[in-house]
């Protein structure tokens, strides 16, 4: 029996079973069995047969963000509309057969848009080439779905979406669980919480044990915080789950009522627009509802710079982000360069994240939006008090004979030639 065939046994299997306090461990052990086998068909597809091509794009700007969609819903129009970039479009479905990257500029930051092909139900199983489209999603910051809102009412496109990007992994508008898994060699499982663990059944510890045992994980540490569900105690064991933001725009309001507008604009997550008709949707230079919306679920944050006894710098802001590296003190000079974050001593901060202006921070202050910034690094003397100031002052040392007999070498090539 195939991968496929277990899977849809085991699914089966789940649709007739009740769900009540009997069946509760019955069914955590059918789902992490499931989502076992669905882990070993992913790993089937990718190791067997290449990716497509153009869907290998490097990794540019200040944040990425996927377009995922049923085909013929407007993705390419959009991505033309907030980048500038020409994405072929027609009037047939499957227009787009690779991946399209363009550059959004908003506020100061660059945002790479991806233009990926329409997708099918069924492509977490490779229909369609979506286990190519599925795989560059998982890459991104965030995902942007557009959905036709014309189609929407009868086909269920957000619903299939929705359950295609969790079989492969992904959790849309989701937080990791409060739960802390170290695997261990030797020890046997230990397993606590410090609170009452009410969606796991009578017995969690025996749950858990079982859903591990299914995993072939005899020894580790686990310890709940908060009162989690069989899925994501799953999750947690499994490991590879990717938690991002998904915004869902409707495109085409303009084909529907306005009752069913006021519908589709109240469901979670969702912001209703037009591109043909330009309801939201500016031009690349315009600022709109759409891009607003994007930008706050990347999570974005602009920091202007200063220097001692100057004005702020506020032609070019650095842009940092919650979802990769944080929007602290920290990831500010990381950003800036590591020189800076090595030779830090403290920050003088200006803006909404102040209590008082300017407000002396450490490493660890958060930042708030246009917040100004100057960075303090350590005198001379400070500097000879650091434990690593020996070993860093040999390090520059030996850079510095070894670029200088590099270019004694050259010349002494120079001579003999």
């Amino acid at each position: 029996m195939g991968v496929m065939e277990k899977i849809k046994e085991i699914e089966a299997e789940m649709a007739r079973t009740q769900k009540n306090k009997a069946t509760e461990y019955h069914l955590g052990t059918l789902k992490a069995k499931l989502a076992k086998l669905r882990n070993e068909l992913l790993v089937e597809n990718s190791s067997s047969g290449g990716g497509g091509e153009g869907f290998d794009v490097k990794r540019l700007g200040d944040a990425r963000i996927a377009l995922i969609g049923f085909p013929s819903v407007g993705k390419s129009t959009l991505l033309g509309t907030l980048t500038a970039t020409q994405s072929e479009a027609a009037a047939y479905e499957f227009t787009t057969l690779t991946c399209i990257p363009g550059t959004m500029q908003y506020k100061g930051s660059k945002v790479q848009v991806l233009d990926l092909p329409g997708i099918i139900e069924g492509a977490a199983h490779g229909k369609g080439r979506g286990k190519e489209v599925i795989a560059c999603a998982r890459s991104c910051d965030a995902i942007l779905i557009v959905l036709d809102a014309g189609k929407e009412g009868l086909n269920r496109h957000r619903e299939i979406l929705e359950q295609e990007l969790e079989t492969v992994g992904i959790r849309m508008n989701k937080r990791p669980p409060d739960v802390t898994f170290r695997k261990k060699t030797s020890g046997g499982v230990k397993f606590a919480s410090t609170v009452p663990l009410t969606k796991l059944g009578p017995d969690p510890e025996k749950l858990a044990m079982q859903i591990m045992r299914e995993y072939k994980i005899v020894s580790a540490d686990l310890l709940a915080r908060e009162d989690i569900s069989v899925d994501e105690l799953v999750d947690v064991v499994v490991g590879n789950r990717q938690y991002m933001p998904c915004l869902y725009f409707y495109n085409k309001i303009d084909t529907i009522t306005i009752e069913e507008v006021d519908q589709l604009a109240r469901m979670p997550h969702s912001i209703v627009g037009s591109v043909n008709c330009r309801y939201n949707v500016g031009e690349p230079d315009e600022d709109d509802r759409l891009k607003a919306k994007m930008w706050e679920y990347l999570g974005m944050t602009r920091i202007y710079t200063k220097r001692k006894g100057q004005g702020p710098d506020l032609s070019e802001p650095v842009v940092l982000s919650k979802i990769r590296k944080g929007t602290s003190v920290k990831s500010l000079c990381a950003n800036v360069s590591t020189q800076m974050l090595r030779d830090f001593n403290f920050a003088l901060v200006w803006g909404k994240s102040a209590k008082h202006s300017p407000q002396r921070c450490g490493l660890n202050h958060k930042l708030m939006d246009e917040d100004v910034v100057q960075i303090v690094t350590k005198t001379n003397s400070q500097q000879k008090q650091d434990k690593n100031y020996q070993s860093m002052v040999q390090g520059f040392a030996d850079k510095y004979h070894k670029k200088k007999q590099e270019a004694r070498k050259k010349k002494q090539t120079k001579l003999k030639t």
